[in-house]
């Protein structure tokens, strides 16, 4: 569902009083809910499924599982537990649907994550994912609304999987390219995660998924009050992306996110305006809509080096990709 209507579906949730314990929750659009159990300890809960994006079952449920993964990484939380959930169609093998679970259940596994039951329904298309569990300390949870003006940006994976992936289904992928994209979806986010957790500066990050880079940076910089400023040239893209943008591509989920960004928000202002010297294809990657994409964190400029170094520590990707101003809103240069 695009951003657009699920705003409209969510509206009347998001209008209910939210008692004290849930720290975060609906009214703030951020990627789990977050539940205050004492002084020191919170649960993170999401949950998260879709249908198949690459052709190996034991693949797309690897994928599927560190997408889900993903949302307790980006509130700064630890996965101890998960729950599956799955609909497939009757005539799809046995055997094939074992192997999705596989995926996912050795991904889990990886990452300490328990999967401790599920549910399971008959539907005309597959689908999977998890509904993970997972704690955080109270005083140390990330949400998108605490970035501040001067803030930097960066992101810890490429974007293209959108793209890659649709010109996977259309069978005009190279395997090179769908290898690369593949391997950055199975990457767990747990790695760059605890690099974060090191900088009690940090305290806004969301992960990059169906919305794309410039969907999220949105609700970051709405949720924060700032204006998000992107170097365009600055954003990593996998190996094939621009290739295949330039080939008419994109998957509908690109359009979808760009008329919503399009438009006006309350001070008539569009919600994301992308310059005239940005080119068409890499404009177009910035509304990519990523599975399994990479967080996008904040910190003060001050520790923006000591946080380049420690992921270079770390054997982590990171990099620098914009900055928050005054303003509002999302502007790509």
């Amino acid at each position: 569902m695009g951003p657009k209507d699920l705003a409209h579906v969510l509206r009347h949730l998001t209008a209910q009083t939210q008692p004290p314990e849930l720290l975060v929750g609906l009214h703030t659009a951020d990627d789990a809910a977050v539940w205050r159990l004492d002084s020191e300890r919170a649960l993170v809960q999401t949950v998260d499924f879709f249908t198949p994006i690459v052709d190996d079952a034991y693949t797309f449920g690897a994928i599927a599982a560190a997408n889900s993964l993903s949302d307790v990484y980006a509130m700064g939380g630890t996965p101890f537990m998960a729950l599956a959930i799955a609909a497939f169609p009757e005539k799809v093998s046995k055997d094939v649907l074992a192997e999705i679970f596989r995926g996912g259940a050795d991904t889990a596994t990886g990452a300490g994550v328990v999967i401790a039951g599920g549910h399971t329904v008959i539907d005309d298309e597959p689908k999977y994912g998890l509904c993970v569990t997972g704690m955080v300390h109270p005083d140390r949870v990330l949400t998108k609304d605490a970035a501040r003006e001067g803030d930097v940006a960066f992101l810890t994976k490429p974007i293209g999987t959108g793209v890659i992936t649709t010109a996977l289904k259309k069978e005009r992928a190279s395997a090179k390219h769908v290898d690369e994209a593949v391997r950055s979806m199975r990457r767990l986010n747990r790695d760059a995660a605890r690099v974060v957790a090191g900088f009690p500066e940090i305290r806004a990050c969301t992960d990059i998924t169906g919305f794309g880079l410039l969907g999220h940076g949105y609700e970051m910089a709405s949720a924060s009050g700032v204006c998000f400023e992107i170097d365009a040239a600055a954003v990593p893209l996998l190996p094939g992306a621009m290739e295949y943008v330039e080939g008419d591509l994109l998957p509908g989920g690109a359009d979808r996110n760009r008329d919503y960004l399009s438009e006006s928000d309350a001070s008539g202002e569009p919600r994301a305006a992308v310059g005239e010297r940005v080119p068409a294809p890499l404009a177009g990657l910035l509304y990519d809509p990523q599975t399994s994409g990479g967080l996008l964190f904040t910190t003060p400029e001050a520790a923006a080096a000591n946080v380049v170094d420690a992921f270079a520590r770390a054997g982590q990707d990171v990099w620098r990709i914009g900055r928050f101003a005054p303003g509002r809103g999302v502007w790509v240069s």
